[in-house]
């Protein structure tokens, strides 16, 4: 069809032939001019747009059009509801219309959208840095922040706003505005409007009011880079024993660092099956805080690779044998020395996903009942091997509910003797 209607344009003058194509409801592609910039791959050819109308007036579904263009069937369906042609009143789909739609919404620079309509700007402020209001309608202004051009500091106050994040104020406008269709606009767009320097539409300053107050954007290119250079999908956790992950067998723990003021930190280690704690003692190294770091050298603050690792062996081989089947931790950098852990205190090393605490649940959850003795923001450096251990005590001789209102000390024992009954009768 559309291929015909290009062979009788071309037999026509310019002039007669461009008439022609606006009375048959659409208007002359720009591929057809000579400087036309050929389309990248990732974008439907006015080729495609051709196939598309003639396999649609056939009567082929889009998930055929689809499987035989070799695109996707939501890529077809986005181009036969955006670039269909309206002037017949109907969505009647015509290759040189829709390919003139396509270049017309492609052409840059083009405006942005909150700088083009006032109501949706002011929409999207008053969602973003609106100010607080008390249940009585009283606005309540919070403390008093200046704007300094860079992200707010640790402990420090921040702007009081709405604070919507650009997605929530971007799914709420059709709830608010059902029948008007200007008042769209994507979570992205308002990213842009307050990190891409000339989409000014927003104010630089707003970047405050988001949740994260970051004022550059990162690229997603340089967190993919990201990745630890010591894992492997063997020591994954999704290869751990599936006794591990039942907690029928004790000897499997879950480890972390809980970290204080300056960079202080304690090791916790806690038994999946009894939730027996153990803490380690990661004192500063002699200089911190008055000698400049060396680089690439061991961290001053008392909990690098190499600190982490030889607390974790002096702590865990004064366990039984039984008791030492696996560690797991998250992907920090601490343990990156795991391969050399498994020589010397004889446990497996698995990791958990990134961002997937719930995957250390166990740990999580001691790691908030130990904050009774160690408060966030509070310097955890004071504290010494004695005064940690006591709290350990503390801890492992508290009932669970989960225990059957038994103490992690009490389930311990209990497993201890069993195993030295089962081995005893196995001798005899």
């Amino acid at each position: 069809m559309a291929s015909e209607v290009a062979a009788i344009g071309a037999g026509v003058p310019q002039a007669v032939g461009t008439r022609w194509f606006r009375k048959a409801g659409g208007m002359p592609p720009a591929m057809f001019a000579r400087s036309a910039k050929p389309l990248s791959g990732r974008y439907l050819s006015f080729a495609e747009r051709e196939e598309i109308a003639l396999l649609r007036a056939q009567g082929i579904t889009m998930q055929e059009v689809a499987r035989q263009l070799g695109r996707a069937a939501s890529t077809i369906s986005r181009e036969l509801r955006r670039n269909a042609a309206t002037r017949s009143g109907g969505l009647e789909y015509r290759a040189t219309t829709a390919q003139w739609h396509a270049e017309r919404a492609a052409r840059r620079p083009k405006q942005a959208k909150l700088a083009c309509s006032a109501a949706l700007r002011t929409y999207v402020e008053e969602r973003l840095a609106g100010v607080v209001v008390a249940p009585s309608g009283a606005p309540v202004p919070g403390p008093v922040v200046s704007w300094k051009s860079r992200r707010h500091g640790p402990r420090k106050n921040r702007r009081w706003a709405n604070a919507w994040s650009p997605e929530q104020i971007a799914r709420r406008l059709p709830v608010d505005f059902p029948d008007d269709e200007t008042m769209r606009i994507s979570h992205e767009a308002i990213y842009q409007a307050l990190f891409v320097q000339g989409r000014g539409a927003l104010r630089r300053e707003l970047t405050a009011c988001l949740r994260t107050g970051r004022v550059l954007r990162m690229p997603r290119a340089r967190t993919r880079g990201r990745g630890k250079i010591f894992l492997s999908p063997e020591i994954m956790i999704s290869q751990r024993p599936a006794e591990a992950a039942d907690r029928t067998v004790p000897g499997h723990w879950e480890g972390d660092l809980i970290l204080g003021l300056g960079s202080s930190a304690i090791g916790t280690l806690v038994e999946r099956t009894t939730r027996f704690t153990l803490l380690l003692h990661l004192p500063r190294m002699a200089g911190h805080g008055h000698e400049a770091r060396v680089k690439n050298g061991p961290p001053l603050a008392g909990h690098g690779a190499e600190a982490v690792r030889d607390a974790i062996t002096r702590t865990i081989v004064t366990l039984p044998e039984q008791l030492r089947r696996s560690l797991t931790w998250d992907q920090g950098a601490e343990m990156a020395q795991h391969a050399r852990l498994k020589i010397d205190a004889g446990v497996w090393v698995y990791f958990c996903d990134p961002h997937s605490p719930w995957q250390r649940g166990t740990n999580e959850n001691t790691n908030g009942l130990l904050r009774q003795y160690f408060p966030k923001g509070t310097d955890l450096s004071i504290h010494g091997a004695d005064e940690i251990a006591a709290v350990a005590t503390a801890l492992n001789s508290r009932p669970r509910k989960t225990l059957d209102w038994k103490t992690p000390a009490e389930a311990l024992d209990q497993f201890l003797l069993s195993a030295d009954r089962d081995r005893v009768a196995t001798t005899a």
